[in-house]
Parts: structure tokens; C-alpha cells; sequence
């Protein structure tokens, strides 16, 4: 494909994904006060726990609308999940040959339970984040949390989460598209884990380590799962390429 086609196919695969992050909206806006009700409970289990007064504040009049936009985006990224991941495979799918496209079923069947995996994950320790970050505030004065920023930060944690469980199938996808070869992914296996280390660390502030492992031991395990795939696919390409070199040479 020349320059001008890849900008054209890729201009039709936004505009798809596009398409299916606004369809999954309008499902996440009739959804959004459910979730909501949902992420305001480690708030609550605060005020249970802690014995403290806390409050979610609405700082001016639009804030609330607000809130409820950007709870059904988040939520249409999750439903829509299948159509967009397909759409970034799809585009790749000019770098594998015609028999190895029949795997991106293959990688959008694996990828969309990774994603939505690291989102749990992700809804899992937030109460604990959540508990152990107002556990600093003295016990006596109250926690006043600004809503947007309160949703900014658990949203934000879980989507995060979960493109980082995907990011192994991507890996594989560039072994199979000859990008990367699975002895570059082993070697850089000490820079990976230190990556993934550092990420969880962000992504669970403070000093919450069974957190922090909680997420980076999983994605340890699909890194390396990512390399096990990889060297199989190699050998077969190898194996293919030999048989290929014999063949010519009769």
C-alpha cells in the first residue's frame, strides 16, 4: 500500500472506532448513574470504617452534567472495547501474511477479556487506594472530595490498567507481523519488568505494595506468556523458511 492508502485506511479505522465509542455514549450515559453509585462506594465504606465525615463535592452548578459525560466516555470505551480494539488490529493486518490473519480473531478474542481483566483488576484495589490515601488526613477534619477529580482519578485507574493488560497481545501481533522477534522480547525482559513495576507503582500511589504486586505480578505473567507465543511462532517461521530455502534448492 503506498502512503496515501495507509493515511485513507487509516482515516476509515477512526472513523469506526469513533463510531462505536459514540454508540457505546448513549449506552454509558443510561448507565452512568448506576456507576456512579458504584465509585462513590469506597467513599462510603470510609465513612464506616474510618469513622469520619466525608463528602463528594459538586464545586459549580455544571459539575454534576459534567461528571455524567464523562462517565458514559469512559463506559462507551469499555462497551466498545471489541470495535475499536478490531480496528487497530485490522489496520495491522496489511504487515501479516494471508494465513497469519486469521489470528486477529485470535488477538481481539484474547484482547477484549485482557482489557475489560485490567479494569476489574483496577476496581478491585481501588477501595484500598481509595481508604489509604484519606488515611492521612487527621481523623477529626473531614474529607471534602472534589467529584471530578475524584472520578478523574478512578476511571482513569482502571482504563489505565486495563490498556496494560492488552499491551502484551500488541507484542505478539509485532512478533507476528516480523517487527520483533521473540529473542529482542527476552532480552529486554529486566527493562519490561522494571516498566511494569514502576507503572503499578503509579497506579497505586502511596505505599500500597500488596497493591502494587496485586496488578504487576499478572502483567509479569502476560509478558512472558507474550515471549512463549512468540518463540513458537518463530520456530514455526523458521521451520517454514527452511522448507522453503530446500524447496527452491531442488
Amino acid at each position: 500500500m503506498s502512503l496515501g492508502q495507509h493515511l485513507l485506511e487509516l482515516r476509515k479505522r477512526l472513523f469506526r472506532a469513533a463510531a462505536g465509542i459514540v454508540i457505546g455514549g448513549v449506552i454509558g450515559w443510561m448507565l452512568s448513574e448506576g456507576v456512579w453509585d458504584a465509585l462513590r462506594q469506597p467513599i462510603y465504606a470510609i465513612i464506616e470504617a474510618q469513622n469520619r465525615n466525608a463528602q463528594i463535592n459538586y464545586p459549580d452548578i455544571t459539575s454534576a452534567f459534567d461528571l455524567r459525560l464523562k462517565i458514559a466516555f469512559y463506559v462507551g470505551l469499555v462497551v466498545s472495547s471489541p470495535i475499536w480494539l478490531y480496528q487497530i488490529f485490522a489496520f495491522l493486518m496489511p504487515g501479516l501474511t494471508r494465513g497469519e490473519k486469521k489470528y486477529v480473531y485470535g488477538f481481539v478474542l484474547t484482547a477484549v477479556p485482557l482489557f475489560i481483566a485490567g479494569c476489574a483488576a483496577g476496581w478491585y484495589v481501588l477501595p484500598q487506594i481509595v481508604g489509604l490515601m484519606t488515611s492521612f488526613a487527621p481523623p477529626e477534619d473531614a474529607a471534602f472530595i472534589n467529584a471530578q477529580n475524584y472520578l478523574d482519578f478512578t476511571l482513569k485507574l482502571m482504563v489505565a490498567i486495563g490498556i496494560a493488560f492488552v499491551l502484551p497481545v500488541f507484542v505478539v501481533l509485532l512478533n507476528f507481523a516480523g517487527v520483533i522477534s521473540a529473542q529482542s522480547i527476552i532480552k529486554s525482559w529486566r527493562v519490561a519488568v522494571l516498566v511494569i513495576i514502576l507503572f503499578t507503582a503509579i497506579a497505586t500511589p502511596a505505599a500500597d505494595v500488596i497493591s502494587m504486586f496485586m496488578l504487576a505480578v499478572p502483567m509479569i505473567v502476560l509478558y512472558f506468556s507474550a515471549y512463549g507465543i512468540a518463540v513458537l511462532h518463530d520456530r514455526r517461521a523458521d521451520r517454514r523458511a527452511l522448507a522453503l530455502e530446500r524447496e527452491l534448492a531442488r
